[in-house]
């Protein structure tokens, strides 16, 4: 997800959210690690130094950096979806903004789908998710942003693209170090944490909240959550893509083929492209996995097979590891926002319309939908954006 930021009236607002938030810092003594497995600070950025980093990008976010920043990446132990115990990395940004001496709070940002490695957060590449993390920093935020499994220190094991399990697990566990990493340094943290991510990121978010709510609720003191675009309703996404004609990008096809391959290998379903594909697309897709680009409509591709399997309910193995991954259906504690856009074509409206419906039928109250009327899956970015400034700033 590459962002396009936002708009003056940005500043007065972060500015007023986090010079209020003076929640009191921890006094507890200093733990010894247990998650966090190292933090190596990558660059020491003051304001200047840190616009020059941008490059070209510098002038579409000068009006919006407050000051400095200290880029880390951190290593922390996490397990990977087999149970295995594996390090994982991440980025952690700490702003350095002259004359703030309030303690900030802590924001996990959950970034969207990238194809290469290198735009994971902890490269702090230009045009890379760091980029956007440190952005975010330099308004009074700490911010957090996991790799996730695949990218930055995992980078030889597959991503668990859109995998509810795997992509919580490696956030909450990220957060777990970052805390333990803020204790040690003596960070001025308020204890507040705030979550947020938009497509992939914002599956991943809510995913991240629902296990920290409902695993580990005395962990972190989550003040609210902004969900954008994400596939929550994986059931209904699924049966939709097999059955009604799509766009055709060969980008967004590409999305749903790894979510395809992702879920056969981790539920070892084990299937042939053959069982899932026509030719010649089986073949093309076995050759080149997710970075396959396939330019028609994604139901032109699926088997027979696959779509009376899930139309019908009798390919009971793929209905049920794709159920594993909804998302939608629980009702939240946490202040939650979900934005998504009534013309987006990629991650259909569905899904947020659908999560709003069933948390509320579950008694929710907490829970925001904003819609984007007419907004595609990058145009609504910006109001996702501005509005997620806005609610965590009547959250605090």
């Amino acid at each position: 997800m590459k962002i396009r930021y936002f708009r003056y009236l940005i500043f007065s607002i972060t500015l007023s959210v986090f010079l209020g938030s003076c929640d009191k810092t921890t006094t507890e003594p200093n733990p010894q690690p247990v998650v966090l497995v190292s933090a190596a600070l990558v660059h020491d950025y003051t304001k200047e130094q840190f616009l020059a980093s941008l490059g070209s990008q510098a002038s579409d976010y000068a009006l919006f950096i407050r000051g400095g920043v200290k880029q880390y990446k951190i290593i922390y132990k996490t397990k990977n979806t087999d149970g295995t115990e594996i390090q994982a990395s991440g980025a952690l940004v700490v702003p350095v903004i002259s004359n703030l001496t309030t303690p900030l709070p802590l924001a996990s940002y959950q970034h969207g789908t990238i194809f290469s490695d290198n735009d994971a957060p902890s490269y702090y590449d230009s045009a890379g998710e760091g980029t956007i993390a440190s952005v975010l920093a330099t308004f009074g935020y700490i911010v957090a942003a996991p790799d996730y499994i695949g990218y930055g220190s995992t980078n030889k094991l597959p991503h668990t693209y859109e995998h509810r399990e795997g992509l919580a697990t490696a956030s909450l566990d990220l957060l777990r170090a970052v805390k333990e990493f803020i204790k040690q340094e003596n960070i001025k943290w308020n204890n507040n944490v705030y979550l947020g991510g938009y497509s992939e990121g914002g599956f991943a978010t809510l995913a991240l909240q629902k296990k920290i709510e409902e695993e580990a609720p005395t962990e972190f003191n989550l003040k609210a959550s902004s969900c954008g675009a994400g596939a929550y309703n994986k059931t209904l996404s699924f049966k939709t893509l097999a059955s009604v004609d799509s766009d055709g990008d060969p980008t967004h096809n590409a999305s749903y083929i790894w979510v395809l391959l992702t879920y056969d290998s981790i539920y070892k379903l084990n299937r042939a492209m053959s069982s899932y594909f026509i030719e010649p697309y089986a073949s093309q897709i076995q050759k080149d996995k997710q970075n396959a680009r396939i330019t028609v409509s994604f139901n032109k591709i699926i088997s027979d097979a696959i779509k009376q399997g899930l139309a019908n309910g009798s390919d009971a193995a793929l209905i049920n590891a794709v159920k594993d991954n909804d998302i939608f259906d629980w009702k939240p504690k946490t202040p939650t926002m979900l934005t998504h856009g009534t013309a987006d074509t990629y991650v259909p409206y569905f899904n947020t319309q659908t999560a709003y419906d069933a948390m509320v039928k579950r008694g929710a109250t907490n829970v925001k939908l904003n819609t984007v009327n007419n907004g595609t899956h990058s145009s609504s970015v910006e109001k996702y954006l501005l509005d997620t400034i806005t609610f965590f700033a009547t959250n605090q």
